[in-house]
């Protein structure tokens, strides 16, 4: 299992698009993927919790990755996180 911090960077006023893209990119993966801000958690797997999740730019969040593939999942999601599709 690895877990990660990362500060999200999105485009401003366009964080459903990035947020579709990351769900979209993690279901490549066998890896189960989840993320926590707070109390919040949610599986990056699902469209609709990730939407309930409110990601934001600026936001602080805990990446958790495990599974056989869990590098490259961690890998790409950082990516998707960071590069701001």
């Amino acid at each position: 299992m690895l877990t990660k911090n990362i500060t999200v960077e999105l485009p401003a006023n366009q964080e459903s698009r990035p947020v579709a893209m990351l769900v979209q990119v993690a279901s490549q993966y066998e890896s189960v993927i989840h993320m926590e801000n707070g109390a919040v958690r949610a599986n990056v797997k699902s469209i609709m919790g990730m939407m309930a999740f409110g990601l934001k730019s600026g936001m602080e969040v805990a990446l958790t990755v495990d599974g056989k593939d869990e590098a490259d999942a961690m890998e790409a999601m950082e990516k998707q996180l960071s590069r701001a599709c």
